[in-house]
């Protein structure tokens, strides 16, 4: 038996398409709800799926904007608070699908330029009175942990609904790739892209 060990860079990456391909799944189930649904009053951390969306996608922004910025060398956003100042910025699941897909999309390429020997590098965010500095390897970590703590709360709440909470877990393992073949075609993605060191990025 052989078994190969990738990079934790490459790893990083597959968490991006994960994270991308659980937020096409889930907002697509959001996408079938009716407005009055989908900013419906619901027991959870955020009072509707609206406002659990919309911060999700908000701190995406914020944290994103400070690793580009670190990435292409330019210095941190003194104004990146300005990403809360609409906590809810977009009214329809429909806006708030393409938004989030045009994120997770900066996110896959973010991650498909990191080598392991440059994830110690430190990303400076500006904080209210102190300055916050955090390697990339712990703001992807915390990125990702982020979106899935807060994607369960929609999942639940769509469990109060009449449309379906998607599976979101039939990603990492080989055996389950017809599983997400449909979704991958939607994205235009192939298993090769995900899994193959040195893939084809789909953008």
């Amino acid at each position: 038996m052989t078994h190969t060990t990738s990079p934790l860079s490459h790893h990083f990456l597959t968490m991006a398409y994960n994270n991308a391909w659980a937020n096409h799944r889930l907002l697509k189930a959001c996408g079938q709800l009716s407005q009055e649904e989908f900013t419906a009053t619901r027991t959870s951390f955020f009072p509707t799926i609206r406002a659990t969306l919309g911060h999700i996608l908000t701190v995406d922004w914020f944290y994103l904007d400070a690793m580009e910025r670190e990435l292409r060398g330019e210095v941190p956003n003194p104004d990146c608070r300005s990403f809360f100042k609409n906590r809810e910025p977009f009214a329809t699941g429909a806006e708030m699908q393409q938004a989030q897909a045009a994120t997770d999309r900066r996110l896959i390429a973010y991650c498909a330029q990191q080598k392991d020997e440059d994830l110690g590098r430190y990303v400076t965010i500006e904080r209210p009175g102190k300055a916050q500095r955090d390697t990339r390897t712990r703001l992807l970590a915390h990125l990702f942990q982020h979106q899935i703590h807060h994607r369960g709360q929609v999942h639940a709440m769509l469990a109060g609904t009449n449309v379906p909470p998607p599976q979101l877990d039939d990603f990492f393992c080989a055996g389950d790739a017809e599983y997400r073949a449909e979704d991958f075609a939607e994205l235009g993605w192939s298993e090769d892209d995900v899994w193959r060191l040195g893939g084809t990025v789909q953008l």
